[in-house]
Parts: structure tokens; C-alpha cells; sequence
């Protein structure tokens, strides 16, 4: 089967997260791997959850995996522009490339063929969901590669996660804050619990002191299955973010020896992630005998990408761009703090933004919107989509007068227009968004 037959059949297939609420059960996931051969169980893996930061987190422990010399798998979501974006495999210069489109599709066609021979003999009572499908092209494609270690990103919550079929090394759980409510719950310990579903029996837990509400749902989980925390904060620098500005650049103790990191993703919401990151490879050091010392981690700090989080794309002829992923409020305040960090500060700062129908609107809006001089909102392409006039009505509601326009390219040429050379336009409010703008920012 061809990439482009493979992705079609996966956009026929139903999402998690469009139309009413589907009973999810990780049952019907792992009777897929069954009839596959139980590929996930073909390399070690580690599983991270949380709200925001896990494909931070994610990102930065694979590439210090692979800059070890360790065949590498990332799987992350959801992609920027191309699904095969979501599926990594290192190189030999250690670095971590999408899948090729060869065996994406042939990894697909299994699957497919799986999971039709499955509801045939009524073992399946529907199609696997798209991420169901992806998760399982990916155990499937990485099974074939001699991949020795996977960092899986968990996508939605944790216990009935397509990704939980793995048996961890670990699990690595980032913060946790209101979003997919509608899913996991409408509060913070409910969410928690649900993310929780990713500690193993007698496991290892890599996370950080964080909302009171979180910390006891997951220590509660932690001590139930005797499981070992592991707390990642004596890796987060003690410094006035003023003293870093937008840059990460500080030194550690890592393994009784001094790193000096310089961290290429901006935000000091980043050394969190990094350091989750950091603890995590020590514990694989310790406890599983990956060759990981402070230079392989430094190596692979320095190493890092991870696109479209602060990302900021120079120019010569306008303003520069910077693109976010921020998609919830967590994160609409850590693009915030970012940008009031900026050292000199952009003069003038223009908004794009959209988002999807089921995110916290309102919120993102009385977070964002207030800091910008100009504010355009847009609509991004994807039946979940935000329309138009709720993103006015948000802006209306906290007295904001933003532009409009009907699609992203038209958005970011308004930006451009009105925003001086010497000023930074920001893409922000949705992954959909920076997938649709990020090639033509770099182009502009």
C-alpha cells in the first residue's frame, strides 16, 4: 500500500476527538497487537503523559538516547503537516527522521488487514480510531527496524491510551492541567487519575512536585502499586527567568559531574521538561544499564529539535515569526511568560489564532489576546474547528477588537502587512495552526 492510499484510509477512520464521545477500551487495542504478533513488545519503551510538556519531554529524552548511539524510536503527536512525522527513527549521526513512505504504508496495510480479519470474526465491534490505527502502524513499522529503545508520547490521557499496551521502563509523567474534560474528567484529580493508568506494578515514576490535586492522585496511584517515585527537581536550574531571558542556558549537576546546558527550546517552562528528561535517562542508567553519563546527555540536550514550540523564524525584509503550539491555557500562559521574557522586547506584537471547538476558548482568549497590540483571528482546516464567530465572541467578550480573516495564509499575510520589520508576529492557539502555517512562515 502507497503513503498517500495509508493516509487516506486513516482520515476515513473515526477520531478521537470528533463527534459525541467514544467508549474507548485498551481491551480492543491489545486483541490488535495480538493479532499482529504483539510488535510493541519487539523493543524496550517508555511511556510519557501529561497535559503539556510530554512531547517536549519526549523530544529531548529520545534525542539523548540516540546521541548515545542507541537505535531510537520517537512517537509523538499530533504531526505539524505530515502523519508520518509522528513515527522517528534515529540515524546513525544520531539523528531522529520520519518514518519513510514505503514502510509507513506497508506497516499500515497490516494493520488494516489485522483489524478487518478481527470485526469479521466479531472479536473487533468496530474499526480501530485513527490514532488506535497510527499507534498501531507504529508498533508494527518500529518492530521492523531494529529499534532498541521507543519513547511513546501517551496522546490522550493515559489509562485507555492506544500507547498503554507497552509494558514500560519507565513512565514519565509531565504537568497536568484542565484539558479534553469532556474525556477525562472536569477536574484535576480526576485527569490525574486517568494519566495515573500508565504507572506499571513495581514500576519506576519520573515527575515533578506540581498541582497539590495532581501530586496526591499520583503518589496515592504510586504507593497502591508499589511503584518508585522519582522526584526530577534537582535538575531544574534555581534561576530568575529575567537572568535567562527567552534562552536556556545554565549549568547542572548530572551524575556527580557539571553539564552546561544549552538547551535550543526556548521558555523556562522548558526545564521542566528537560529536567524530567535528565531523570529519566539517569534512571535508565542506573537501573537498566544504558550507557547514558553526562556527556551522552549533554550531547543529546544539544542536539534537540522539537518544532513549532517558540519556535522563531528570523527575517531580513519583515517581522519575525514565532510559532507555538500553545492549545490550552497551561499553555497560552507559558507562551505568555515566554514572551515577557524577551530580551530587547518586540515593539510591537501581532496575535494569529485559532483553535478547535473543544478547547477552553474563553480562557486562551483573557490570556492571550490582552498582551498583543493586534489580534487576527482565523479558522483552521479541521471539522473541529473553532468557527469564526466564537473566536469574535471571545474577543468581544474582553473588549478586544481583532481582525478577521477566512483561512491561515490570508491571516499570516495580514500579519506581515500590518506588523513592522522591527516588530514579531506569533502563531499561536492550536497544533493545526502551526502545521498549516510553519512552511510558509519559513518561506515568507
Amino acid at each position: 500500500m502507497t503513503y498517500a492510499s495509508a493516509v487516506d484510509r486513516l482520515f476515513a477512520l473515526a477520531s478521537e476527538l470528533a463527534g459525541p464521545p467514544r467508549k474507548y477500551r485498551i481491551e480492543e487495542m491489545q486483541q490488535l497487537c495480538e493479532a499482529l504478533g504483539h510488535p510493541e513488545r519487539s523493543f524496550a519503551s517508555i511511556l510519557i503523559a501529561g497535559t503539556n510538556g510530554k512531547g517536549s519531554t519526549a523530544a529531548l529524552l529520545a534525542h539523548i538516547l540516540a546521541a548515545a548511539g542507541y537505535r531510537t524510536a520517537l512517537y509523538t503527536s499530533p504531526h505539524l503537516e505530515q502523519v508520518n512525522e509522528r513515527i522517528r527513527i534515529s540515524n546513525a549521526s544520531g539523528e531522529l527522521l520520519p518514518i519513510h513512505d514505503e514502510p509507513f504504508g506497508e506497516a499500515f496495510a497490516k494493520v488494516e488487514a489485522a483489524a478487518v480479519a478481527l470485526q469479521h470474526k466479531g472479536e473487533l465491534p468496530a474499526p480501530p480510531s485513527f490514532f488506535e490505527a497510527v499507534t498501531a502502524t507504529a508498533f508494527v513499522a518500529l518492530s521492523t527496524a531494529n529499534i532498541e529503545i521507543a519513547v511513546l508520547e501517551v496522546g490522550m490521557g493515559g489509562r485507555l491510551d492506544a500507547t498503554n499496551v507497552v509494558n514500560p521502563l519507565l513512565s514519565v509523567i509531565t504537568d497536568i492541567s484542565l484539558d479534553h474534560m469532556e474525556y477525562l474528567g472536569a477536574t484535576i484529580d480526576a485527569i490525574a487519575r486517568e494519566k495515573a493508568g500508565i504507572i506499571r506494578a513495581n514500576g519506576i515514576l519520573v515527575t515533578l512536585p506540581q498541582h497539590p490535586a495532581a501530586n496526591q492522585v499520583l503518589g496515592e496511584v504510586a504507593v497502591s502499586l508499589n511503584a518508585r517515585g522519582v522526584n526530577a527537581a534537582a535538575y531544574i536550574p534555581y534561576l530568575n527567568p529575567k537572568q535567562i531571558g527567552s534562552l536556556n542556558r545554565y549549568s547542572l549537576s548530572v551524575l556527580d559531574e557539571t553539564i552546561h546546558v544549552d538547551l535550543p527550546l526556548s521558555g523556562s517552562h522548558q526545564q521542566r521538561n528537560l529536567a524530567l528528561a535528565i531523570a529519566a535517562a539517569v534512571e535508565l542508567r542506573n537501573h537498566y544499564g544504558y550507557k547514558l553519563g553526562p556527556a551522552e546527555i549533554t550531547r543529546g540536550i544539544h542536539s534537540t529539535q522539537w518544532p513549532a514550540r517558540l519556535e522563531r523564524i528570523l527575517s531580513d525584509t519583515h517581522a519575525d515569526i514565532l510559532i507555538d503550539v500553545a492549545h490550552n491555557p497551561a499553555g497560552a500562559w507559558a507562551l505568555r511568560s515566554a514572551l515577557s521574557h524577551f530580551d530587547p522586547a518586540p515593539p510591537s506584537m501581532t496575535l494569529i489564532f485559532s483553535c478547535l471547538r473543544d478547547k477552553a476558548l474563553d480562557e486562551m482568549a483573557q490570556v492571550l489576546f490582552p498582551a498583543f497590540d493586534k489580534v487576527i483571528l482565523t479558522q483552521v482546516s479541521s471539522p473541529r474547528a473553532a468557527p469564526l464567530e466564537n473566536l469574535r465572541a471571545a474577543a468581544a467578550s474582553i473588549r478586544i477588537q481583532a481582525a478577521e480573516a477566512p483561512n491561515s495564509e490570508e491571516a499570516l499575510n495580514l500579519a506581515l502587512e500590518l506588523t513592522p520589520p522591527t516588530g514579531l508576529v506569533v502563531i499561536a492557539g492550536s497544533v493545526y495552526l502551526a502545521g498549516e502555517l510553519r512552511s510558509k512562515a519559513m518561506r515568507s
